[in-house]
């Protein structure tokens, strides 16, 4: 996301903007990153009313481990999804090439065979044994009902994690 931001800011900007956004994230604790981004905001407002639009389009997503309380443990792995266009990459190398897909039912087989081929070449994130921490702010968040959509869906998969 920052460097869509930084799109559309003069060149000359674009690394500047970049490192403050960057030290912004980096706050540990939710008020403080809140605070920087808020700040960086108004700051950004006399550049760039378009970059301000961009910043607030999922502002609040963006400082979900924070809010939850894992970023210093989690944040390193998790504040990209890097890791996930990993795996969407080798499942797509494996699935990519099949043209007809005759049940849904079919789909996901090829997908649990891709995943669970692919799965000793993945490695661990850094901060993994802090994942139930994790598990517990999600599921604490999901009984007091401040869910964002994405998670309220999960209700399933998060109660069997492990």
């Amino acid at each position: 996301m920052l460097t869509q931001r930084g799109a559309y800011l003069p060149k000359g900007h674009q690394a500047a903007w970049r490192r403050k956004l960057q030290q912004a994230y980096e706050r540990p604790r939710y008020a403080e990153a809140k605070a920087a981004l808020l700040r960086c905001r108004q700051e950004l407002r006399l550049l760039n009313e378009s970059a301000v639009a961009s910043l607030d389009e999922g502002f609040e997503e963006t400082l979900t481990l924070h809010r939850l309380g894992v970023f210093g443990v989690l944040g390193t792995s998790l504040k990209t999804t890097n890791c996930l266009e990993s795996i969407n990459a080798l499942v797509g190398q494996r699935t990519d090439k099949v043209d007809h897909w005759r049940t849904s039912d079919q789909k996901q087989r090829w997908l649990a065979a891709a995943l669970v081929d692919i799965e000793p070449r993945l490695r661990r994130i850094k901060g993994y044994r802090s994942l139930p921490l994790l598990r517990a702010a999600l599921q604490a968040e999901i009984r007091e009902n401040k869910t964002p959509r994405c998670v309220t869906s999960c209700r399933e998969p998060l109660q069997n994690f492990n």
